[in-house]
């Protein structure tokens, strides 16, 4: 019995370490000490994963194109606690991507993970009326930009062994959207949704934060897709 007893403990006690690291109890602060560029990230998506990223531990460095979003955002965060500061980002602008590398480097002395979250949508409506300069605005942001701002941090995260890259990108690159700022509409984009409501700029940053660590160390080149069950493959 004493025996029987001591077995039932033993797995009791292996089944609480599950459940503490399930619940991520057991790994307090997974980025503990890194160093991350979030662009775009003084309101909605691209600001909820840079206080989740700082939450987990890294010092955030976060940016737009506005100095006064900046200095809200930052004193936001510092607020609760987090180690964040933050610089004016155009990415589009050689001289801003340069400065917020710089930024990064000379506060926290390297980079270790780059989240591209700045892009454009200039135009809503048919394809075939898209004009040249739409097209040049888009190119510009959304692809050159975010490789361009690739390129400079990667050099910094060579010299420490290894970095992170996520790029975040919308739900329309599978499934086009319309307009949805009127009810009716939204109502129906959520019939074809599993899951029946929009989502939440928070949901988008725990996968953000997972694909940082260590824990997804043997990720790379996916596209991880947070859309509520919207159709989302080609």
């Amino acid at each position: 019995m004493r025996r029987a007893g001591l077995l039932l403990a033993l797995s009791g006690r292996a089944w609480r370490s599950v459940r503490m690291a399930s619940s991520g109890m057991a790994r307090r602060d997974p980025l503990a000490n890194k160093v991350a560029l979030v662009t775009a990230s003084t309101d909605g998506i691209g600001f909820a994963i840079a206080r989740r990223l700082a939450q987990d531990g890294a010092h955030v460095v976060v940016s737009s194109r506005k100095q006064q979003n900046v200095d809200r955002a930052v004193a936001t965060l510092q607020g609760e606690g987090l180690s964040v500061t933050g610089t004016v980002c155009h990415v589009g602008k050689a001289e801003d991507r340069e400065r917020l590398v710089v930024t990064a480097v000379s506060l926290h002395g390297g980079i270790d993970i780059l989240v591209s979250n700045a892009a454009i949508n200039p135009f809503f409506g048919n394809l075939m009326d898209v004009t040249e300069e739409v097209w040049d605005k888009i190119l510009d942001i959304n692809v050159k930009a975010t490789a361009l701002m690739t390129k400079a941090v990667v050099p910094e995260m060579e010299k420490r062994g290894g970095g992170s890259v996520v790029i975040v990108a919308s739900i329309g690159a599978y499934f086009p959207v319309p307009l949805w700022k009127d009810k009716e509409r939204e109502e129906s984009i959520k019939e074809i949704m599993q899951i029946k409501r929009i989502g939440k700029p928070d949901e988008c940053a725990g996968i953000v934060s997972f694909l940082c660590s260590e824990d997804a160390s043997y990720i790379t080149g996916e596209t991880v897709v947070v859309g509520g069950g919207t159709p989302s493959r080609l």
